[in-house]
């Protein structure tokens, strides 16, 4: 198989941070989820956090592949950035790295900073959040 990476969808993809992350479920189907990323162009990984609970969690800890999708401005243009993901360590304290990268998550996703960083720290921990990274192994979609 021959694995296609497309700068511009790598791109297109970078400009926006919801997408729909697709996982793998026990029977073979697809598990789809909407959800806020970053995607780093330098590592070639998009980062999501991601609840230890969830549907998602399990199908990734069972097969790390995954895609997400990423629809453009225009509805019509879209980047599907396949790949393996890795999931960190659960958050276990207010101030353990888990929780740091977490926070750096929330800042480059939403652009700015927390009104409350203590509480967001305790929900972190509070919801049993982690990191799953992506890395981009190969793209496919359409660019306007």
């Amino acid at each position: 198989m021959v694995m296609v990476m497309r700068p511009e969808l790598l791109q297109a993809a970078a400009e926006r941070n919801l997408g729909v992350l697709a996982t793998i479920k026990r029977d073979g189907r697809p598990q789809m989820s909407h959800v806020g990323f970053v995607l780093d162009l330098e590592q070639g990984a998009l980062r999501i956090s991601v609840t230890d609970d969830r549907a998602k969690v399990r199908n990734l800890r069972r097969d790390p592949r995954a895609s997400m999708f990423v629809s453009g401005r225009d509805g019509w243009s879209y980047a599907v950035l396949e790949g393996t993901v890795q999931l960190s360590a659960v958050a276990q304290a207010p101030n353990d790295p888990v929780v740091g990268s977490l926070i750096q998550l929330y800042r480059d996703v939403q652009g700015q900073e927390h009104p409350d960083w203590d509480d967001y720290r305790a929900a972190m921990v509070g919801d049993k959040r982690l990191i799953a990274t992506l890395r981009v192994e190969h793209t496919y979609g359409i660019t306007s």
